[in-house]
This record gives C-alpha cells, sequence and structure tokens, in this order.
C-alpha cells in the first residue's frame, strides 16, 4: 500500500520537473537533482513571502512595524527593552528607530516611557494592543504555513526540518555568515513560543 502511494507521487509532476527536463537536454553539466532542489526551494520561498505580505496586508501592518513589535515580544516579559537594543536586535541605528517608533506609538501598540531617576534612559514596551496584534499575525502567519506544510506526513515534516538545519548550519558556517546567538534576518515564531 505505502509502495503504491509512493509510485502515485513519483508520478506526479511540478512545474519544476518540466523546467529540469527542458534545461537538463540543454546542459550537459547540469545536474538535475540539485536543479530540482534549488528551483523547488526558490518556489517555496517566493510562496512564502508572498503569503507573509498578504497576512501583513489584511492585518494593516507594515513589514518593519510588525519586526518591531517581534522583537520586542521575543524579549519576554514585561516585553520591554532599551532603544539601543531594539535598534541593534533590528539593525538599525538610533536615529532611524526613532522615526520608526513613533507611528507605532501612535497606533497604540507600544509605549516608550523615561526610567524615573533619569530622563536620557528610555524604555521601549509592547501594549496591550501591540501585543494582540502579534499574536493576531502570528497566528495567521502560523495557519498559512500549517497549510503549506499539510501536504506531507509529521515523519515527513520532521525529516524536512532536520535536512533544512543541515543546509542552515552549512550556510551560518560560511565566513561571512551570521555570528550563533545574532538576530535572525526576519521573525522566528519558534524562538517566542
Amino acid at each position: 500500500m505505502i509502495h503504491k502511494k509512493l509510485l502515485r507521487e513519483a508520478e506526479v509532476q511540478d512545474s519544476v520537473d518540466r523546467h529540469v527536463a527542458v534545461w537538463a537536454r540543454e546542459l550537459e553539466w547540469l545536474d538535475p537533482v540539485r536543479e530540482a532542489i534549488a528551483a523547488r526551494l526558490m518556489i517555496l520561498a517566493r510562496h512564502t513571502a508572498q503569503a507573509r505580505r498578504e497576512v501583513l496586508d489584511a492585518d494593516g501592518l507594515k513589514y518593519w512595524q510588525y519586526k518591531v513589535l517581534l522583537m520586542l515580544r521575543r524579549s519576554g516579559p514585561p516585553y520591554e527593552c532599551g532603544p539601543s537594543g531594539l535598534a541593534e536586535r533590528l539593525g538599525l541605528t538610533r536615529g532611524a528607530l526613532s522615526a520608526r517608533l513613533g507611528p507605532i506609538e501612535e497606533a497604540g501598540l507600544i509605549t516608550r516611557t523615561q526610567e524615573s531617576g533619569d530622563r536620557r534612559r528610555v524604555r521601549v514596551r509592547l501594549t496591550e494592543a501591540g501585543h494582540a496584534a502579534f499574536e493576531a499575525h502570528a497566528a495567521a502567519e502560523d495557519a498559512g504555513e500549517d497549510a503549506l506544510l499539510s501536504a506531507l506526513t509529521e515523519t515527513e515534516r520532521r525529516t524536512l526540518a532536520d535536512l533544512l538545519r543541515k543546509l542552515v548550519v552549512a550556510v551560518e558556517g560560511e565566513p561571512g555568515a551570521a555570528a550563533p546567538g545574532s538576530p535572525a534576518p526576519r521573525r522566528s515564531r519558534s524562538a517566542v513560543r
């Protein structure tokens, strides 16, 4: 029974199979397996990015606003941070961060408060509305990712996650790669949950 299912799945072709068939005929040096992997990763990355944009549009958030909420949420209770630390986590200058915080504060998603005793020390804190906006966005994104992965069994998901980890470890180990513990280039809810 499982063997028949695998045979049926192998018979199903996608756009990458057609792409590889064309280029394998044209380029004798082409590794069709490597090309298929790279092309499928690119298609999935585009799909995921588009789905993320659609969720952000539905939420009324801009990506940079969501990143601020994400970093505050990721910091753990009480979901606050100093501007210097927040700017560093986001890869921004303090001036660029300050310009971004204004609209988010006006929307009621964060507050900026001065520490007692030192007016120069400011804390940026996620409000209840900001927490709710983050949670709603993260849940919608999670549902989209779950829909994408619904074609896989739990075992297949684990195998894929393990194989992708192996690739990410290899990339992160390259010179110029992010140092361990540095923020990911985009959100990682798994670190938040």
